[in-house]
């Protein structure tokens, strides 16, 4: 048994027995765990003690508390949090299933039915989230759990609004707010006034890819993967893949535009210009197009700005 395993079980014994360990990424350790009271399985997600030390407790444990408020049937409920020592963690419900990043790593490209029935029921729990003031900042297939009977949930509300609080100390940890190849501009950046729209840009990236197989923008850094979202080349899935109706591909084009002000104001809004009936890429993307007419000189200066923001990712 490790030692941080050893530290979790004596500090929880009163109320989790903890199993296993289930899983383990760049900011924090996932443990399979009894619930004593409640007699149910569920996951304890350990923050690793560099990016405890950089967000703080009492910032982590007020924004999960607000993320703990979140009621909504595609969204993780959140059990419980704490702190012991120097590791702060939170509880979820343990659920069968995979993340949809496995689901695509194992299965490829999905049926354009199961794409949109995933994208509908996690728009439906950015916009639940995003009317209680709370932006997820991090939308990836690894934070959306697909259950047995494939019913999606997104995980970690909360965690990214604690992150960002964490600021500079953050950034010597190797660790940033969003994942590169998801993040929207404004994100890049490195803008604090986020709102609702970063969510969708997140999403429309997280649709391509369930509809293509890969990432609308790929490359070998985080460098390059933002700075080709700032060339004004807003990826097609229609062009990748013919079935895609050119409303889909036009509502993903436009909730993808560089300008948060030309894409959807919720992630419903991105569902429904998805399944107009007959629609035409053209009207979608019209907003598009107006992003990419930026001066080059503008453009380069955000670009400029977004490689900087990047030399703070993890790769």
């Amino acid at each position: 048994m490790s030692d941080n395993l050893q530290l979790l079980t004596a500090a929880l014994a009163d109320r989790y027995r903890v199993e296993s360990e289930l899983g383990r990424g760049g900011m924090a350790t996932v443990y399979l765990a009894q619930d004593l009271e409640h007699d149910r399985q569920v996951a304890i997600k350990v923050m690793r003690p560099q990016i405890a030390a950089a967000m703080g407790a009492e910032r982590f444990l007020r924004e999960i508390e607000i993320a703990g408020s979140l009621h909504h049937p595609n969204i993780l409920a959140l059990l419980d949090s704490g702190e012991t020592g120097d590791m702060m963690y939170y509880v979820m419900p343990f659920i069968e299933g995979e993340s949809l990043g496995e689901l695509i790593e194992r299965n490829g490209p999905l049926a354009l039915d199961d794409a949109l029935r995933i994208t509908r029921q996690v728009a439906s729990a950015l916009t639940y989230a995003s009317g209680k003031g709370v932006i997820h900042r991090d939308i990836k297939p690894d934070n959306i759990m697909i259950t047995a009977d494939g019913h999606a949930v997104v995980m970690d509300f909360g965690i990214g609004k604690a992150l960002e609080a964490g600021g500079e100390k953050l950034t010597q940890t190797g660790m940033s707010v969003g994942t590169p190849a998801y993040m929207s501009p404004e994100q890049a950046m490195g803008e604090r006034d986020i709102d609702g729209r970063t969510d969708v840009y997140s999403l429309a990236a997280v649709v391509y890819e369930m509809l293509i197989g890969e990432q609308p923008f790929t490359g070998p850094t985080a460098q390059v993967i933002i700075a080709k979202r700032f060339s004004g080349q807003i990826p097609s899935a229609r062009s990748r893949r013919d079935v895609v109706p050119p409303a889909m591909d036009g509502a993903i084009q436009r909730a993808l535009a560089i300008d948060r002000n030309d894409r959807f104001a919720t992630a419903e809004e991105l569902v429904v210009a998805m399944t107009l009936e007959g629609g035409s890429a053209k009207a979608s993307t019209s907003a598009v197009k107006r992003s990419g007419c930026r001066s080059t000189a503008a453009l380069m200066v955000v670009v400029v700005l977004a490689l900087v923001a990047a030399l703070a990712m993890s790769v």
